[in-house]
Order: C-alpha cells, then structure tokens, then sequence
C-alpha cells in the first residue's frame, strides 16, 4: 500500500511508515472513531439491462446508465478525500496503470472498512472504480469514453451532460462532483499534448489519446463553468466498406469514391458540423499507395492514417507572452519542403487554402482538406473568401481560374434532420463559363420520403455522365473502363429509358 512518507500522523486515516523491503503500508489511528456511513437501500443499482429496440423517433437506443443519489456522491467525496490524505502520490506515479489501479483499489477497501460504509456490493465496486478513475483517468467521463455508440459529450458544467447516440442529442446521468474536478480533468487531457488552459488561456483544443477531439473553454468566458465538447473516434477506424454497409453512400457511389482516390485527384470534402467530413477523409486517404510520402496538417491530430510513410504536424498556439504560434499555413507552406507525394489538411479554415491549392496545382496529386460549406457551389465560394482573408490582393477571377485549376471533385457530407449521414453529392470541378466557375454532378442523393418510424428513405443515383472530366486521369491509372460501368449501372432511368436528373452546372 502506499501512504505518505514522513507522516506525523496526524491524517484522519492513518500514518505512512516503511517496512524494510520497502514497501509503504498505513495504519488507521487508533484515537479515531470509526464513522458510519449508510446509503439509502433505495440507491441500490440494478444490473445494465439490454434496451429494446423502440420503433418510435424519439427514443434512441442507448445503454442504461445507473442513477445515482446525493448520499452516493456525498460518500464519494469522503472516500475520495480520505484517499488523498493516505496515499503518497509520487510513489504511486512510478507505478504502471494497472499497478496503481489495483493499489487504489485495495486503499479505498480498507477506507470503506474503517468507515463502516454500509452498501450493497455492486454499488461498492462501482464506487471503487469511479474514485480509481477520478485519480488515474478522466473521471466521471470514463463510462462514456467506453461506449462506442457515442459520437459527441458534451458538458456544460459539473452536473449537465449530454451525449450524442444515433445522431440525437439527450442529458446523461453523469455528472462531476463540483466544478473543480472538472477543471482538473480538462487541464489533465490538454496538457497530454502540451497545452494549457486557465483565466489567462481560457480556450484551448486538444485530442485523446485514440485522436478524439477535445474543445474546452473555462470561466470567465463560459459562465455556467468549465466547458468541453469531445467529438469522439470509433476505436476502429471505419472504410468506405463500411458507410456503405451504414447506407452513407451506395455501392456504385462507393467504387466511384474509390476510383477517385486511386486516380489521386485532389479533393475537396465540404459539408457542415458533424456531417463525418474527418471520418470520411480518413476513408479516402486508405487509397493512398503505400510507397507515397503523405504528410498531414491539423490544429489537433486526428487523422489515423494507415500508410508506412506518414509525417503528422500540428499547430501550436502562442504562449504566455502571445509568441510561439504556428499556424496552419505555417505547416501548409513547411509542407512543400518536405518532399510530399500528398499533402492532407485536415480543416481548411483560413489563408491556408491558398497554399494548399498552390500545392494542389504544383505536382502533389491527390492532395486533400475538409472545409465548412452546405453545397459543392458553396465551396468554391468558401475558398475564395478564405484566400482573400489572407490579404491576397487578386483579382476575383484569377482566384477562380486557381481553384478550378487545383480541385478535382468535391464531395458534400451532409447530416440530415432524423441524425444519419450521407454522402450526398460527388460533384466534379470542370472548368470556367466567363467568371464562373462550371460544376458537374456525378452522384446525388434524393430523399424520396419518409418511413413510419420518422427515418428518412433516399436513394443515390448517377446523373447520367459516364465519361466525367476526370476520365483521363482514371484511364491514367488504369481505372476507366471500371469508371464508365460503374456509372452506367447506376444510372437510374425513367419508364422510357431516359437518364433521371441531368448534370448541374
């Protein structure tokens, strides 16, 4: 066990000395009265029970989550704090995870026993776990990271928390002690990656360790309390097999989005907040060779490429004297120095769009980035304004001229209003009609209505065009002749055999 060394003994639980084999051990004192604690039998938790599937909207299918009383979270903090004033801290450090877990576990039992805490035993176990994870992990948010049926927690304040399960957002039971605890947590997972966030730096984004990504912001700029919003990963990266198999995208639209990223055309994944823009970048960059040098831009590393030969950089914020900074164009224009086959930004936001097209137009094929945009339309529009943030004194049509001139397709991830999402638009980027830039769809997504259960029912269909402008570089690659069957079996005709929808320019 581990106590504090060179005790007095005056601790409520008991003084630290050392054997001589050197392990640590405690002793409760003798002068201290046990305290008795009871929980109310009405807390006593059930066993997690498997949810139903519900054929209503409004009720998602999520794991049960205990519920708690006041008088569990009241013995807690005893529990916790008497845990605290026992064990030596800095000898527990030197012990791996599952060392330390096992020796908390056995400090907090010999607490529960001087404290004759009466409570039935699955709650015990649970209150163990939840103490060992509040000293070696994240908490109350242990549960939840666990879960992969999660996509987004978020957290307002130490007793609000919400979750994302099958696109519908609904309160959680969990909740933190008070709101200190949830600042130690959120100045325990951004300084894993070097950051820092108090009063004086009050936002600050980070990631996970499996690459979630991590948004916190704390008082005085959050008034209810610290604040973090965590877009979590799957623990397996997901392929396009996959948003297939979830109805993201149709089988031909799928072999489509495979040609593309063999062909390595530079590409453009605009789409709204959690549309799946990241996840579907990550399922484009698997059609990387694996001979390619791929080099990857963040603000905070979430890409999980699979490739032998990938270099990942990230930026960095300015520090306490505003110096330091690295900024994405900074990585962006470093890039080209580097020697890259292709060049992947993981979110376009600023001046940086303007060296990742220089790129594109420059021999780094298959060079990609996510923006913000509703439309492939949208997205050209999106670029534009971003070069000319930047302070680029060109004119409007000379950063047209470069953007048609770099982006090969764009493809549009959407979040629908039932909570699924599709890949709802394969367009192509084929030139210039005066100063406007010319677009050509190639696969759409049409949502022809809606099933009993508030499900939205859609079909992905080809536009007719079997021969698209980038055909040449597919025949390059030796991917044509799948490129025009593909098309062709997919094109969705009317009861005369005429292609349904036409290409939208």
């Amino acid at each position: 066990m581990f106590g504090k060394r060179g005790s007095s003994g005056n601790g409520q639980f008991g003084q630290g000395g050392q054997t001589e084999q050197g392990q640590v051990h405690k002793q409760p004192q003798p002068d201290v009265a046990p305290k008795k604690v009871e929980v109310a039998p009405s807390v006593e938790l059930k066993p997690k029970q498997q949810v139903k599937v519900v054929p209503e909207p409004a009720q998602p299918v999520v794991e049960a989550e205990p519920k708690r009383s006041e008088n569990y979270y009241d013995v807690k903090t005893t529990v916790f704090n008497a845990l605290i004033d026992t064990i030596d801290l800095t000898q527990l450090a030197n012990l791996n995870n599952d060392a330390a877990r096992e020796e908390i576990r056995d400090i907090v039992g010999e607490i529960l026993a001087i404290q004759n805490v009466i409570m039935p035993i699955s709650e015990q176990e649970e209150l163990i776990e939840d103490i060992c994870n509040d000293v070696l992990g994240y908490g109350p948010l242990e549960p939840l990271l666990a879960r992969d049926d999660i996509a987004d927690i978020m957290i307002n304040g130490a007793h609000d928390t919400f979750i994302e399960v099958d696109g519908k957002v609904q309160h959680s039971s969990v909740r933190f002690t008070d709101n200190m605890q949830l600042l130690n947590i959120c100045q325990r997972i951004v300084s894993q990656v070097g950051r820092r966030v108090d009063e004086t730096s009050p936002i600050c984004d980070a990631r996970l360790p499996d690459g979630s990504r991590v948004n916190v912001i704390v008082p005085p700029l959050a008034l209810e309390g610290p604040t973090m919003t965590i877009r979590k990963f799957k623990k397996d990266r997901l392929t396009l097999q996959q948003l297939m198999e979830f109805k993201a995208i149709s089988p031909e639209g799928k072999q489509v989005l495979e040609i593309i990223g063999k062909s390595r055309c530079n590409i453009v994944i605009s789409g709204g907040t959690g549309s799946g823009k990241t996840t579907l970048l990550n399922c484009m960059t698997a059609y990387a060779d694996k001979d390619e040098r791929v080099i990857t831009c963040e603000d905070s590393a979430e890409l999980q490429l699979q490739q032998p030969h990938v270099v990942r950089l990230e930026t960095r914020p300015p520090n306490l004297e505003g110096e330091g900074e690295i900024t994405m164009r900074d990585l962006v224009k470093n890039c080209l120095r580097m020697r890259p086959d292709r060049i992947i930004v993981g979110e376009v936001r600023g001046p940086e769009a303007f060296d990742l097209l220089q790129a594109m137009n420059t021999g780094h094929d298959g060079s990609m980035g996510t923006l913000h945009s509703n439309s492939p339309r949208e997205a050209i529009s999106r670029l534009e304004s971003m070069i000319l943030m930047g302070g680029f004194a060109l004119p409007a049509k000379t950063i047209r001229e470069m953007i048609v001139g770099s982006v090969d397709v764009i493809i549009q991830a959407s979040r629908l209003r039932d909570g699924s999402r599709k890949i709802t638009k394969i367009t192509e980027v084929i030139g210039m009609e005066g100063e406007v830039p010319t677009l050509q769809d190639i696969f759409v997504h049409d949502i022809v209505g809606e099933d009993e259960n508030g499900k939205l029912v859609g079909r992905h269909r080809s536009t007719g065009i079997t021969r698209p402008k980038f055909y040449e570089r597919a025949q390059y690659f030796g991917e044509h002749h799948r490129l025009t069957e593909v098309l062709s079996n997919a094109e969705v005709t009317d009861e005369h055999g005429n292609p349904l929808g036409e290409a939208h320019v």
